[in-house]
């Protein structure tokens, strides 16, 4: 028997489906490692693979590249943006610069609340089913298991940040939204307060003067982004620094093999950051 070829946009997606297809399917990621996915380009034979593929998953309107070769492909499309239940904005922030003419972009991040993902999953795997009958009880099985790893998840989450010393998640990538929400958190971005890549001296006072009056005791900053806003204003007001991840790829320097070893570093982080109890 073939395997249902597969298409995913980018990496939590891809890590999904590899969950509920297992063996009955054949994944590529349009987003290569260590690729920031908001700039995806696609080449010819991208294009080419989700012209072809039995299955595109993909999120819409967060990569316009993959929403332009979609549009052009005669592929069965899963769209997570249904089932995520998108209903948070945002400002984006590229090459540390605020896009305020995009604010109140619709928060795409949905995969960092579990909950949310296991959503996705459940819609998912019906597409699947539908795609390949003849392993639908498989895919549900999977299904099964893969919600009783998000829901563990999603409960040490709500059980790490239980009882934290600082609500205020102050972060260089707007990406938190969704869990900061789903854990009692508010996020802040940093950029947000500084959108200059090389902030002026009055930009860096008042984050300087936000982190003295919240006491924000950790300044978090991903992988794919300078850390030097975060380390100037940690220097200043000795407040530390981490790395909070949006887990929108895996490199060599994500804090973990997968998405649930990501997310459990992502804990761990926020936990020993906020502190929490």
């Amino acid at each position: 028997t073939s395997k249902v070829e597969v298409e995913a946009s980018f990496y939590p997606l891809q890590w999904m489906v590899e969950q509920i297809g297992g063996g009955h399917v054949d994944v590529e990621n349009l987003t290569k490692p260590g690729a920031e996915p908001h700039d995806l380009e696609l080449t010819p034979s991208d294009v080419a693979a989700v012209a072809d593929a039995d299955l595109v998953v993909y999120l819409s309107g967060f990569q316009p590249a993959v929403d332009d070769a979609v549009a052009n492909s005669e592929a069965t499309v899963f769209d997570a943006a249904d089932a995520a239940d998108l209903d948070l904005t945002f400002t984006p922030i590229e090459e540390g610069e605020q896009h305020d003419d995009e604010a109140g972009a619709v928060d795409p991040h949905f995969w960092l609340d579990p909950s949310r993902l296991t959503a996705v999953a459940k819609a998912f795997t019906e597409t699947l089913g539908d795609q390949d009958p003849g392993n639908r009880e498989t895919y549900q099985q999977n299904l099964a298991a893969l919600t009783a790893k998000l829901d563990e998840l999603d409960q040490d989450f709500t059980d790490g940040l239980a009882d934290c010393a600082n609500q205020d998640l102050v972060t260089s990538h707007n990406a938190f939204g969704y869990l900061a929400r789903r854990y009692g958190l508010n996020q802040v971005g940093i950029t947000g307060l500084t959108p200059e890549a090389e902030p002026s001296a009055g930009q860096l006072a008042a984050v300087t003067d936000f982190v003295d009056a919240h006491d924000v005791q950790t300044i978090y900053f991903e992988t794919l982004v300078s850390p030097a806003i975060a380390k100037t204003v940690a220097s200043e007001t000795g407040a530390k620094t981490a790395v909070l991840d949006p887990l929108e790829g895996l490199n060599d320097d994500s804090e973990g093999n997968d998405y649930l070893e990501v997310m459990r570093a992502n804990l761990a982080n926020i936990e020993a950051g906020q502190p929490c109890r």
